[in-house]
């Protein structure tokens, strides 16, 4: 290399260190950029081919490095739409690119971005401070079923009444039940009904309204909750049970036991003021339930108050009901709880660690409403940054993988920027000095064609 190349190669380094300046002067404009992923400098040398004992040092060429892999610090910002990923992936994000009566047009291909300051716009959808619109599945409040995937839209403010399909049951029915009348067992009530059932009935039997007195002191209570008709009209649905035979040594039997609830529709002395579920409970010498086999009974058309609920699925699961000795002689109910809900108000949103976007209403139940969009990539350095904090895919980057894959979400939180301001402060006085030195180097070559033309003069 001669004068001239020392020249040239000066010229290398200048750019190469202007280029690093650039990449710091943006690293530190964006050090408090929601979400931003700076962007670092390699230096790659460039020689030209020679013999390798005539080899010298040759120029230089700068190419940015992104950093989208590593994570910035996690911020909580009170707001709870704001998302943070904890770990790999990015947010699929969509852009607007028009309006076309009063409905946003959305761009066909998806970003990607760590920034997830996401708010919810005057037309329901969730945004962040770039203008980036959060896409993913949108699910049926109702059965939790994705309808359909695309930019996130808050669509409504109320939840549909769900009427009561199931009730959770789960008890202890004493061995020998401590009744109002004495009697460990239901006997037969006055007016010729029968003590019951002792298997199952097609048409279940009613306690006639004139023997609810004496129903009621010969059974124990088995619990009471509220129930919802279709249309969300909540009834408090009340349940006795009543031992109708004790233990049979030949049957291999310890209890036999029918379950009602109370109907107090209709007025009259034949009216049925607490209706039979249709089945009896046996249990064996263990005290475990031996039938109905199964985990779940279906109550078929339930009115309560006049209120008609339909079909109701009794789940009691396997061990739900026991018959084991209580002092107290009363039945302990473990769980009782029901799945249906009058209608609702949307109050407030917030973003689970799996993604899903729940939303919490007057009616005091969360749904999920939407599953966020989630993407990895095997290569996530080599995607291509475009303005307002978003990625593109590229061939070197692959193609997205779906989902967190051990990552999580971070609701009321924001990913800040990963920008060291020391760091890039000493890289800063680093390129300072070296792009002094190589203008030092050309001016010293400067000096030295000027000592080879005065040579010749």
């Amino acid at each position: 290399m001669d004068v001239f190349g020392a020249l040239q190669t000066s010229v290398s380094g200048l750019k190469a260190q202007a280029f690093s300046l650039e990449n710091i002067s943006g690293n530190i404009a964006n050090s408090q950029t929601v979400g931003y992923k700076r962007i670092d400098t390699d230096f790659v040398d460039m020689l030209t081919e020679r013999p390798t004992k005539q080899q010298a040092a040759g120029g230089v060429a700068a190419f940015s490095q992104l950093t989208n892999n590593l994570q910035g610090g996690v911020a909580s910002t009170g707001v709870a739409t704001n998302m943070a990923l904890s770990g790999d992936g990015f947010f699929t994000v969509q852009t607007k690119g028009s309006d076309a009566g009063g409905s946003p047009v959305f761009s066909a291909n998806n970003l990607y971005t760590r920034r997830g300051d996401f708010a919810v716009d005057r037309d329901g959808y969730l945004v962040n401070g770039a203008g980036a619109y959060l896409t993913g599945q949108s699910l049926d409040p109702a059965t939790g079923v994705s309808t359909g995937s695309g930019p996130i839209k808050i669509a409504g403010t109320s939840l549909p009444a769900k009427a009561t399909t199931s009730i959770s049951y789960a008890a202890n029915l004493p061995s020998t039940p401590a009744t109002a009348s004495g009697s460990a067992l239901l006997g037969t009530l006055p007016g010729g009904d029968a003590r019951v059932l002792s298997g199952t009935a097609a048409t279940a039997p009613s306690v006639a309204a004139s023997d609810t007195a004496a129903f009621v002191k010969s059974s124990v209570a088995g619990g009471e909750l509220t129930a919802y008709s279709g249309t969300g009209s909540p009834v408090s649905l009340q349940m006795r049970w009543a031992k109708v035979a004790d233990a049979d040594a030949a049957a291999g039997t310890s209890g036999t036991w029918n379950l009602y609830y109370a109907d107090q529709t209709a007025t009259g002395t034949s009216a049925g003021t607490w209706k039979n579920v249709g089945t009896a409970f046996t249990f064996n010498g263990s005290g475990q339930l031996t039938a109905p086999t199964g985990t779940s009974l279906s109550i078929p058309d339930v009115t309560v108050n006049g209120t008609k609920l339909g079909a109701v699925a009794l789940d009691f699961g396997t061990g739900g009901l026991t018959q084991y000795g209580s002092a107290a002689g009363e039945v302990t109910t473990n769980t009782l709880q029901q799945n249906g809900y009058a209608a609702g108000t949307l109050n407030s949103l917030a973003v689970t660690s799996d993604g899903k976007l729940t939303g919490t209403y007057s009616n005091g139940n969360s749904v999920a409403l939407a599953q966020v969009g989630v993407a990895r990539f095997n290569a996530p350095n080599s995607l291509k940054a475009v303005s307002g904090g978003n990625y593109a895919e590229t061939a070197e980057s692959g193609g997205p993988l779906a989902g967190l894959a051990g990552g999580t979400i971070i609701g009321g939180n924001v990913e800040q920027s990963n920008t060291d301001t020391a760091g890039e402060f000493s890289k800063l006085i680093v390129t300072q000095q070296a792009y002094s030195a190589n203008t030092r180097v050309m001016s010293t070559a400067q000096q030295m064609m000027s000592d080879l033309i005065n040579v010749i003069r």
